[in-house]
């Protein structure tokens, strides 16, 4: 019996937790109740992560949706922009869109979307086709 492919992604980090993020940091990966992403640079990806949440564009969240992919639910996520980021970087700043956190539910190697214990997130092979419609220029791609 072949099995589907799988990939880890590690997209390309924008950012980090900003002040009004929670975290519980006792436990490994941090588990996030309220996520504030604050972009400190946007290379313009469609997915962007800060350990171990990701976050995607409402495009991509729209076409996951469409898709019927399984295993990613969205959240709202509080996104601002570090005053250097606008400071040196203000058409990138000023193109940021609009974002949905993207929470990986699924279970390990039945879905399109999980996460593993150590906080990886693993994409399915009908997952990867979908994202590469979309700008996934800086992420790290191997399978997994």
């Amino acid at each position: 019996m072949t099995t589907a492919a799988e990939y880890s992604l590690s997209p390309e980090v924008a950012g980090d937790f900003g002040a009004e993020s929670v975290l519980d940091t006792t436990k490994h990966p941090p588990v996030v109740s309220r996520l504030h992403y604050e972009f400190e640079g946007w290379d313009g990806d469609d997915i962007v992560a800060t350990f171990p949440v990701t976050i995607v564009t409402d495009a991509l969240a729209k076409a996951i949706l469409e898709h019927g992919l399984t295993g990613a639910k969205f959240d709202d996520v509080i996104v601002t922009k570090d005053p250097q980021f606008e400071m040196f970087f203000p058409t990138e700043a000023a193109a940021l869109p609009n974002w949905r956190w993207l929470r990986p539910v699924g279970r390990p190697h039945a879905a399109d979307f999980w996460q593993k214990e150590n906080g990886e997130l693993v994409v399915s092979d009908r997952a990867l086709r979908l994202l590469r419609q979309f700008h996934l220029n800086h992420a790290e791609i191997e399978e997994a």
